[in-house]
């Protein structure tokens, strides 16, 4: 599938690579088809990639791994919500938080109340939101600065 980008400019993604995300993000539920891009230079390991919508070249937002930035992070998923996804395990549930960059860099922050879950097995997705006592804005510049030094 070929997108032109607003920030990566024209691109190609596999149509395996595509995640779908059926019932959309929150604030954004036409858009269902996603890439994951990363800094080519720092490969798959770079801390912060985007989620590309492939439904609207102008949209991408920032997203990481929350495992290296909360070591204590596990977000409850339902069977139900498992078994919609195909089935998740520990070998296929790949974990996503969107990242706030403000003006202050100092006060970038992750979402851990609404987690992005991908099943890498079928790039089947759903943005959850928890009941769980996560905040919306945890706070990471200080964890970036720290990994980074």
């Amino acid at each position: 599938m070929k997108a032109d980008t607003r920030m990566f400019g024209e691109i190609e993604i596999e149509d395996s690579k595509i995640i779908k995300i059926e019932q959309g993000i929150v604030g954004f539920p036409d858009m269902v088809n996603f890439a994951l891009i990363f800094d080519s230079d720092k490969g798959q390991d770079a801390v912060i990639k985007w989620l590309q919508s492939m439904d609207d070249p102008v949209f991408a937002m920032p997203v990481l791994d929350p495992s290296a930035l909360v070591e204590d992070y596990r977000p409850t998923v339902s069977d139900e919500l498992s078994d919609s996804l195909g089935g998740l395990k520990d070998g296929n549930a790949f974990l996503l938080v969107t990242v706030t960059v403000p003006e202050d860099i100092r006060q970038i922050s992750i979402n851990l109340k609404a987690p992005i879950i991908i099943n890498t097995e079928n790039n089947r997705a759903v943005q959850l939101i928890l009941d769980e006592d996560y905040p919306v804005k945890y706070k990471i510049y200080d964890k970036i600065k720290k990994e980074g030094e």
